[in-house]
Protein backbone atom coordinates (compact mmCIF):
# COMPACT_ATOMS: atom_id res chain seq x y z
CA UNK A 1 0.00 0.00 0.00
CA UNK A 2 1.35 3.39 -1.01
CA UNK A 3 0.63 6.38 1.19
CA UNK A 4 2.00 9.80 2.04
CA UNK A 5 3.19 10.42 5.57
CA UNK A 6 3.76 13.93 6.85
CA UNK A 7 7.34 14.69 7.84
CA UNK A 8 7.99 16.06 11.37
CA UNK A 9 9.77 19.03 9.77
CA UNK A 10 10.08 20.11 6.11
CA UNK A 11 12.96 18.39 4.31
CA UNK A 12 15.80 20.81 3.60
CA UNK A 13 17.09 18.47 0.89
CA UNK A 14 13.81 18.44 -1.03
CA UNK A 15 13.40 22.18 -0.51
CA UNK A 16 16.68 22.70 -2.33
CA UNK A 17 16.32 20.19 -5.14
CA UNK A 18 12.66 20.62 -6.13
CA UNK A 19 13.30 23.68 -8.38
CA UNK A 20 16.09 21.82 -10.18
CA UNK A 21 13.97 18.68 -10.45
CA UNK A 22 11.05 20.73 -11.79
CA UNK A 23 13.24 22.22 -14.53
CA UNK A 24 14.54 18.76 -15.52
CA UNK A 25 11.02 17.26 -15.61
CA UNK A 26 9.82 20.24 -17.66
CA UNK A 27 12.58 19.62 -20.20
CA UNK A 28 11.75 15.90 -20.42
CA UNK A 29 7.98 16.25 -20.73
CA UNK A 30 8.35 19.36 -22.87
CA UNK A 31 10.62 17.40 -25.21
CA UNK A 32 7.95 14.70 -25.49
CA UNK A 33 5.38 17.39 -26.32
CA UNK A 34 7.62 18.89 -29.01
CA UNK A 35 8.19 15.42 -30.49
CA UNK A 36 4.44 14.88 -30.60
CA UNK A 37 4.19 18.13 -32.57
CA UNK A 38 6.65 16.73 -35.09
CA UNK A 39 9.61 18.85 -33.98
CA UNK A 40 13.05 17.55 -32.93
CA UNK A 41 12.87 17.61 -29.10
CA UNK A 42 16.58 18.04 -28.35
CA UNK A 43 16.90 20.83 -30.88
CA UNK A 44 13.84 22.55 -29.40
CA UNK A 45 15.23 22.37 -25.85
CA UNK A 46 18.60 23.63 -27.07
CA UNK A 47 16.93 26.50 -28.92
CA UNK A 48 15.05 27.57 -25.81
CA UNK A 49 17.85 27.34 -23.24
CA UNK A 50 21.12 27.59 -25.18
CA UNK A 51 20.71 29.56 -28.40
CA UNK A 52 19.53 32.85 -26.82
CA UNK A 53 22.92 33.12 -25.11
CA UNK A 54 25.32 31.45 -27.51
CA UNK A 55 23.83 31.27 -31.02
CA UNK A 56 26.32 32.96 -33.42
CA UNK A 57 23.57 34.75 -35.32
CA UNK A 58 20.94 35.64 -32.71
CA UNK A 59 22.84 35.90 -29.39
CA UNK A 60 24.00 39.47 -29.94
CA UNK A 61 20.34 40.53 -29.99
CA UNK A 62 18.85 38.07 -27.51
CA UNK A 63 21.40 38.46 -24.69
CA UNK A 64 20.37 42.08 -23.92
CA UNK A 65 16.74 40.97 -24.06
CA UNK A 66 17.39 38.70 -21.07
CA UNK A 67 17.44 41.67 -18.68
CA UNK A 68 14.61 43.40 -20.53
CA UNK A 69 12.34 40.40 -19.94
CA UNK A 70 13.67 39.53 -16.48
CA UNK A 71 13.27 43.02 -15.00
CA UNK A 72 9.46 43.13 -14.75
CA UNK A 73 9.23 39.44 -13.83
CA UNK A 74 11.61 39.87 -10.88
CA UNK A 75 10.03 43.14 -9.74
CA UNK A 76 6.51 41.70 -9.72
CA UNK A 77 7.57 38.35 -8.24
CA UNK A 78 9.35 40.05 -5.33
CA UNK A 79 6.12 41.82 -4.38
CA UNK A 80 4.07 38.65 -4.73
CA UNK A 81 6.51 36.65 -2.61
CA UNK A 82 5.98 38.91 0.40
CA UNK A 83 2.25 38.24 0.34
CA UNK A 84 2.66 34.55 -0.38
CA UNK A 85 4.90 34.21 2.68
CA UNK A 86 1.99 35.56 4.75
CA UNK A 87 -0.60 33.34 3.08
CA UNK A 88 -2.08 36.27 1.14
CA UNK A 89 -2.62 35.20 -2.45
CA UNK A 90 -2.53 38.10 -4.85
CA UNK A 91 -3.23 36.49 -8.23
CA UNK A 92 -4.12 39.80 -9.88
CA UNK A 93 -0.67 41.33 -10.30
CA UNK A 94 -1.36 41.53 -14.05
CA UNK A 95 -4.15 44.02 -13.35
CA UNK A 96 -1.92 46.05 -11.04
CA UNK A 97 0.79 45.99 -13.72
CA UNK A 98 -1.70 47.38 -16.26
CA UNK A 99 -3.06 50.05 -13.93
CA UNK A 100 0.44 51.18 -13.00
CA UNK A 101 1.26 51.63 -16.68
CA UNK A 102 -1.99 53.47 -17.42
CA UNK A 103 -1.74 55.75 -14.37
CA UNK A 104 1.92 56.60 -14.91
CA UNK A 105 1.40 57.20 -18.62
CA UNK A 106 -1.62 59.41 -17.94
CA UNK A 107 0.36 61.57 -15.50
CA UNK A 108 3.21 61.92 -17.99
CA UNK A 109 0.94 62.75 -20.92
CA UNK A 110 -0.81 65.40 -18.82
CA UNK A 111 2.47 67.36 -18.93
CA UNK A 112 3.28 66.74 -22.61
CA UNK A 113 5.61 68.05 -24.09
CA UNK A 114 7.47 69.04 -20.91
CA UNK A 115 11.19 68.21 -20.79
CA UNK A 116 11.51 68.49 -17.01
CA UNK A 117 13.91 66.02 -15.40
CA UNK A 118 11.35 65.57 -12.62
CA UNK A 119 8.71 64.17 -14.96
CA UNK A 120 10.02 60.61 -15.23
CA UNK A 121 10.39 60.17 -11.42
CA UNK A 122 6.87 61.58 -11.05
CA UNK A 123 5.59 58.98 -13.50
CA UNK A 124 7.36 56.21 -11.58
CA UNK A 125 5.65 57.33 -8.36
CA UNK A 126 2.31 57.58 -10.16
CA UNK A 127 2.76 54.09 -11.59
CA UNK A 128 3.51 52.68 -8.15
CA UNK A 129 0.47 54.45 -6.69
CA UNK A 130 -1.73 53.18 -9.52
CA UNK A 131 -0.73 49.57 -8.84
CA UNK A 132 -1.03 50.13 -5.09
CA UNK A 133 -4.53 51.61 -5.37
CA UNK A 134 -5.69 48.69 -7.54
CA UNK A 135 -4.34 46.22 -4.95
CA UNK A 136 -6.16 48.07 -2.18
CA UNK A 137 -9.51 46.99 -3.61
CA UNK A 138 -9.07 43.29 -2.68
CA UNK A 139 -7.34 44.37 0.54
CA UNK A 140 -10.32 46.44 1.67
CA UNK A 141 -12.86 43.84 0.60
CA UNK A 142 -10.93 41.09 2.40
CA UNK A 143 -10.50 42.95 5.67
CA UNK A 144 -13.98 44.53 5.77
CA UNK A 145 -16.17 41.81 4.24
CA UNK A 146 -14.05 38.66 4.34
CA UNK A 147 -13.96 38.20 0.57
CA UNK A 148 -11.42 35.92 -1.09
CA UNK A 149 -8.47 37.96 -2.37
CA UNK A 150 -7.71 35.31 -5.02
CA UNK A 151 -11.05 35.76 -6.78
CA UNK A 152 -11.26 39.53 -6.34
CA UNK A 153 -7.72 40.27 -7.52
CA UNK A 154 -8.11 37.89 -10.48
CA UNK A 155 -11.44 39.39 -11.59
CA UNK A 156 -9.94 42.87 -11.38
CA UNK A 157 -7.46 41.85 -14.09
CA UNK A 158 -10.32 41.78 -16.60
CA UNK A 159 -11.56 45.16 -15.38
CA UNK A 160 -8.04 46.57 -15.82
CA UNK A 161 -7.86 45.12 -19.35
CA UNK A 162 -11.06 46.96 -20.27
CA UNK A 163 -9.70 50.18 -18.77
CA UNK A 164 -6.54 49.66 -20.84
CA UNK A 165 -8.61 49.22 -24.01
CA UNK A 166 -10.62 52.33 -23.19
CA UNK A 167 -7.47 54.37 -22.53
CA UNK A 168 -5.63 53.30 -25.65
CA UNK A 169 -8.59 53.94 -27.95
CA UNK A 170 -10.05 56.90 -26.08
CA UNK A 171 -8.74 59.27 -23.45
CA UNK A 172 -5.01 58.47 -23.87
CA UNK A 173 -5.07 58.01 -27.65
CA UNK A 174 -2.45 59.93 -29.58
CA UNK A 175 -4.23 62.95 -31.12
CA UNK A 176 -1.67 62.85 -33.94
CA UNK A 177 -2.08 59.11 -34.51
CA UNK A 178 -4.61 59.38 -37.36
CA UNK A 179 -7.31 57.74 -35.26
CA UNK A 180 -5.38 54.53 -34.55
CA UNK A 181 -5.54 53.23 -30.95
CA UNK A 182 -2.47 53.82 -28.81
CA UNK A 183 -0.92 56.66 -26.85
CA UNK A 184 2.00 58.85 -27.86
CA UNK A 185 5.26 56.97 -28.21
CA UNK A 186 7.33 57.55 -25.09
CA UNK A 187 10.47 56.45 -26.92
CA UNK A 188 10.18 59.64 -28.96
CA UNK A 189 9.94 61.80 -25.82
CA UNK A 190 13.44 61.98 -24.26
CA UNK A 191 12.27 63.37 -20.91
CA UNK A 192 10.25 60.26 -20.06
CA UNK A 193 11.97 57.52 -22.06
CA UNK A 194 13.22 54.60 -19.97
CA UNK A 195 16.56 54.47 -21.72
CA UNK A 196 19.13 51.68 -21.80
CA UNK A 197 21.71 52.72 -19.22
CA UNK A 198 24.58 50.57 -20.55
CA UNK A 199 24.75 49.99 -24.32
CA UNK A 200 23.88 46.49 -25.56
CA UNK A 201 23.06 45.14 -22.08
CA UNK A 202 19.31 45.67 -21.78
CA UNK A 203 19.94 47.40 -18.43
CA UNK A 204 17.31 50.10 -17.87
CA UNK A 205 15.78 51.70 -14.79
CA UNK A 206 13.31 48.85 -14.38
CA UNK A 207 16.18 46.38 -14.00
CA UNK A 208 17.83 48.66 -11.43
CA UNK A 209 14.53 48.84 -9.52
CA UNK A 210 14.27 45.04 -9.61
CA UNK A 211 17.76 44.63 -8.14
CA UNK A 212 16.97 47.17 -5.41
CA UNK A 213 13.72 45.31 -4.69
CA UNK A 214 15.63 42.02 -4.28
CA UNK A 215 17.93 43.56 -1.66
CA UNK A 216 15.10 45.43 0.08
CA UNK A 217 12.95 42.29 0.26
CA UNK A 218 15.82 40.32 1.78
CA UNK A 219 16.37 43.01 4.44
CA UNK A 220 12.64 43.21 5.14
CA UNK A 221 12.06 39.47 5.44
CA UNK A 222 15.30 38.53 7.21
CA UNK A 223 16.26 41.60 9.25
CA UNK A 224 13.11 43.58 10.01
CA UNK A 225 10.33 43.05 12.55
CA UNK A 226 7.66 43.48 9.87
CA UNK A 227 9.22 40.68 7.87
CA UNK A 228 9.08 38.49 10.97
CA UNK A 229 5.41 39.39 11.40
CA UNK A 230 4.73 38.49 7.77
CA UNK A 231 6.41 35.10 8.12
CA UNK A 232 4.70 34.42 11.46
CA UNK A 233 1.30 35.24 9.96
CA UNK A 234 1.89 32.74 7.17
CA UNK A 235 3.34 29.96 9.29
CA UNK A 236 1.28 30.29 12.49
CA UNK A 237 -1.71 32.66 12.15
CA UNK A 238 -3.02 31.99 15.66
CA UNK A 239 0.37 32.60 17.22
CA UNK A 240 0.64 35.83 15.23
CA UNK A 241 -2.69 37.06 16.60
CA UNK A 242 -1.77 36.12 20.17
CA UNK A 243 1.53 38.02 19.83
CA UNK A 244 -0.31 41.17 18.80
CA UNK A 245 0.23 41.08 15.03
CA UNK A 246 -2.70 42.73 13.26
CA UNK A 247 -3.98 40.55 10.37
CA UNK A 248 -5.55 43.63 8.77
CA UNK A 249 -2.25 45.50 8.79
CA UNK A 250 -0.46 42.52 7.26
CA UNK A 251 -3.05 42.25 4.47
CA UNK A 252 -2.67 45.94 3.60
CA UNK A 253 1.13 45.77 3.83
CA UNK A 254 1.50 42.71 1.61
CA UNK A 255 -1.04 43.68 -1.02
CA UNK A 256 0.26 47.24 -0.99
CA UNK A 257 3.86 46.17 -1.62
CA UNK A 258 2.92 43.74 -4.39
CA UNK A 259 0.61 46.25 -6.06
CA UNK A 260 3.16 49.07 -5.94
CA UNK A 261 5.96 46.94 -7.39
CA UNK A 262 3.68 45.57 -10.13
CA UNK A 263 2.60 49.12 -10.97
CA UNK A 264 6.21 50.24 -11.19
CA UNK A 265 6.98 47.32 -13.50
CA UNK A 266 4.15 48.43 -15.77
CA UNK A 267 5.43 52.00 -15.87
CA UNK A 268 8.99 50.95 -16.67
CA UNK A 269 7.66 48.71 -19.44
CA UNK A 270 5.42 51.31 -21.06
CA UNK A 271 8.17 53.95 -21.08
CA UNK A 272 10.82 51.49 -22.23
CA UNK A 273 10.43 48.26 -24.23
CA UNK A 274 6.72 48.69 -25.06
CA UNK A 275 6.97 52.42 -25.71
CA UNK A 276 3.28 53.26 -25.54
CA UNK A 277 -0.11 52.32 -24.16
CA UNK A 278 -1.81 49.93 -26.59
CA UNK A 279 -4.76 47.55 -26.42
CA UNK A 280 -2.43 44.55 -26.20
CA UNK A 281 0.11 46.15 -23.85
CA UNK A 282 -0.35 43.50 -21.16
CA UNK A 283 1.96 40.58 -21.91
CA UNK A 284 1.17 38.20 -19.07
CA UNK A 285 4.09 39.22 -16.87
CA UNK A 286 1.81 39.37 -13.82
CA UNK A 287 0.79 35.73 -14.20
CA UNK A 288 4.25 34.46 -15.16
CA UNK A 289 5.68 36.19 -12.08
CA UNK A 290 3.69 33.73 -9.94
CA UNK A 291 5.75 30.92 -11.47
CA UNK A 292 8.92 32.94 -10.87
CA UNK A 293 8.04 33.52 -7.20
CA UNK A 294 7.47 29.82 -6.50
CA UNK A 295 10.39 28.66 -8.64
CA UNK A 296 12.58 30.97 -6.55
CA UNK A 297 11.18 29.40 -3.34
CA UNK A 298 9.82 32.85 -2.31
CA UNK A 299 13.43 33.82 -1.58
CA UNK A 300 14.54 37.18 -3.07
CA UNK A 301 17.81 35.85 -4.47
CA UNK A 302 16.10 32.68 -5.67
CA UNK A 303 13.56 34.87 -7.46
CA UNK A 304 16.42 36.76 -9.11
CA UNK A 305 17.73 33.52 -10.62
CA UNK A 306 14.25 32.22 -11.44
CA UNK A 307 13.41 35.48 -13.20
CA UNK A 308 16.46 35.15 -15.41
CA UNK A 309 15.55 31.53 -16.19
CA UNK A 310 11.96 32.41 -17.07
CA UNK A 311 13.15 35.32 -19.20
CA UNK A 312 15.36 32.84 -21.02
CA UNK A 313 12.31 30.70 -21.84
CA UNK A 314 10.53 33.81 -23.17
CA UNK A 315 13.41 34.65 -25.53
CA UNK A 316 14.16 31.03 -26.38
CA UNK A 317 10.48 30.41 -27.02
CA UNK A 318 10.40 33.25 -29.53
CA UNK A 319 13.47 31.79 -31.24
CA UNK A 320 11.89 28.33 -31.30
CA UNK A 321 8.80 29.74 -32.96
CA UNK A 322 10.95 31.52 -35.52
CA UNK A 323 13.47 28.77 -36.24
CA UNK A 324 11.44 25.58 -35.69
CA UNK A 325 7.90 26.75 -36.31
CA UNK A 326 6.67 25.77 -32.84
CA UNK A 327 3.22 27.18 -32.03
CA UNK A 328 3.12 29.92 -29.40
CA UNK A 329 0.66 27.93 -27.29
CA UNK A 330 3.20 25.13 -26.90
CA UNK A 331 5.73 27.59 -25.47
CA UNK A 332 3.16 28.88 -22.96
CA UNK A 333 2.36 25.30 -21.99
CA UNK A 334 6.08 24.61 -21.60
CA UNK A 335 6.39 27.57 -19.21
CA UNK A 336 3.32 26.43 -17.28
CA UNK A 337 4.89 23.00 -16.81
CA UNK A 338 7.51 24.61 -14.61
CA UNK A 339 4.91 25.60 -12.03
CA UNK A 340 3.06 22.30 -12.36
CA UNK A 341 6.13 20.17 -11.71
CA UNK A 342 7.36 22.50 -9.00
CA UNK A 343 4.10 22.13 -7.08
CA UNK A 344 4.03 18.37 -7.75
CA UNK A 345 7.56 17.73 -6.49
CA UNK A 346 7.12 20.20 -3.63
CA UNK A 347 4.80 17.70 -1.98
CA UNK A 348 7.87 15.72 -0.95
CA UNK A 349 9.15 18.68 1.04
CA UNK A 350 6.49 18.04 3.68
CA UNK A 351 5.60 14.40 2.96
CA UNK A 352 7.46 11.13 2.46
CA UNK A 353 6.27 8.09 0.55
CA UNK A 354 5.66 4.90 2.50
CA UNK A 355 5.24 1.46 0.92
CA UNK A 356 3.54 -0.70 3.53
CA UNK A 357 5.90 -0.55 6.52
CA UNK A 358 8.92 0.56 4.48
CA UNK A 359 9.94 4.07 3.54
CA UNK A 360 11.33 5.72 0.43
CA UNK A 361 12.51 9.33 -0.08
Amino acid sequence: MIRLERRPTPSRLWTGITPILAVILTMVVGGIMFAALGKPPLEAIRTIFWDPLFHPQFASYSRPQLLVKAGPLILIAIGLSVGFRAGIWNIGAEGQYIMGAVTGAAVGLAFYPSESILLFPLMVVAGALGGWAWAMIPAILKTRFGTNEILVSLMLVYVAENILASASSGWLRNPEGMGFPGSRNFKQWPAVQNVELLPDTGMHWGVIAALIAVIAAYVLMARHIQGYNVRLTGEAPRAARFSGVSPTRIVFLCLGISGALAGMAGLFEVTGPAGQITIDFNSGYGFTAIIVAFLGRLNPFGILLAGLLMALTYIGGELAQLMLGLPGASIQLFQGMLLFFLLATDVFTNYRIRFGTGEVA
